[in-house]
């Protein structure tokens, strides 16, 4: 059997070029971003994908 969930990509590990994961938060009962994991290595092809959607955090960023 298998779980899902809905999560919020809250940053990347790697440059913003070349993401090599993306770490995952989901909102807590009060709001708040909370850390929920990471995906795995990301391949080059969804790496090259990502990279052209991903920016550099805004202030106010949790």
């Amino acid at each position: 059997m298998r779980e899902t969930t809905e999560a919020i990509v809250g940053a990347a590990t790697g440059a913003l070029a070349s993401p090599r994961s993306l770490l995952l938060g989901r909102y807590d009962e009060g709001g708040r971003l909370r850390y929920a994991g990471r995906t795995t290595t990301l391949t080059q092809e969804a790496s090259r994908t990502l990279a052209g959607l991903l920016s550099p955090a805004q202030p106010g960023h949790p």
